[in-house]
């Protein structure tokens, strides 16, 4: 996972070096302006560093998990990674696999502190934690299919993979997009869901953050919203049940046909 999401690190350095040089500059203010704008963008880019670097060492983490589960036994594994497999114990399912979705009561990051990736949708900011992020990839061209649902964006050629990127903002709040907001929308990356093909399309990335258990408003009865898997208080977000979200996108479910 290391290459793209080194990817999203420069073009999000880009993306902050273009909002430097957007607005005019009187010539009065200038160097004033620059200074404050070079400073805001330094720390920016920190910012930006430790989120990344963040997202890397969970990813890669969870990588090790699954290598050292597929390539060994139950002896080897707890040789290498012992401490970090008792903490990620609970096995992903996802539409690759059988069997029916994890509890949301028992899924592994509903034991302490977890971290969480936010991101921003049509002024939606929405979380997912980290241990159920397959990687962020930078948005690149789309091939749309017939016969599927208007929050399919399209495929996706990563490499030799083929992503299934969703249009987010069209399935997660349908009833408010408008024309005006479809094209305010600008999708610039791609975060991929667990190991499946699925990935929702992301204006931008704010932060990783640790939420504490009592931080979040866990949703573990049965609703109407299993993709929902609770809210983040203070934030007032929604932090997503990654499983539960790749069978209904694997079903074809809109967010509005389990009503």
């Amino acid at each position: 996972m290391t290459k793209p999401l080194a990817a999203s690190k420069k073009v999000m350095k880009n993306y902050l070096s273009e909002l430097l040089t957007e607005e005019p500059i009187t010539q009065e203010t200038a160097k004033h302006e620059l200074d404050n704008r070079a400073h805001s963008s330094v720390v920016e880019n920190q910012r930006l560093e430790t989120l990344l670097k963040n997202v890397n060492a969970e990813i890669e983490v969870n990588e090790s998990v699954a290598i050292s589960q597929k390539n060994s036994g139950e002896q080897a594994k707890h040789k290498t990674i012992k401490g970090v497999e008792e903490s990620l114990s609970t096995p992903l399912v996802t539409h690759k696999s059988t069997g029916n979705i994890v509890s949301k009561s028992k899924k592994a990051y509903r034991q302490g502190d977890f971290q969480a990736l936010f991101f921003n949708v049509g002024g939606l900011t929405i979380a997912v934690p980290l241990i159920e992020l397959g990687g962020i990839h930078k948005i690149e061209k789309t091939t749309s299919l017939m016969g599927k649902p208007d929050w399919f964006k399209g495929v996706m050629l990563y490499r030799d993979e083929k992503i299934n990127v969703v249009d987010t903002a069209l399935w997660v709040m349908p009833e408010k997009c408008d024309e005006k907001l479809k094209s305010s929308l600008n999708y610039q990356y791609v975060i991929m869901l667990s190991d499946s093909v699925w990935g929702l399309s992301a204006e931008n990335l704010v932060d990783t953050v640790v939420l504490q258990q009592d931080e979040v408003k866990w949703l573990d009865l049965p609703s109407k919203r299993p993709w929902l898997a609770g809210l983040v208080k203070k934030k007032m977000c929604a932090l997503l049940d990654v499983e539960a979200l790749i069978q209904l996108l694997s079903d074809g479910s809109g967010i509005n046909q389990l009503d």
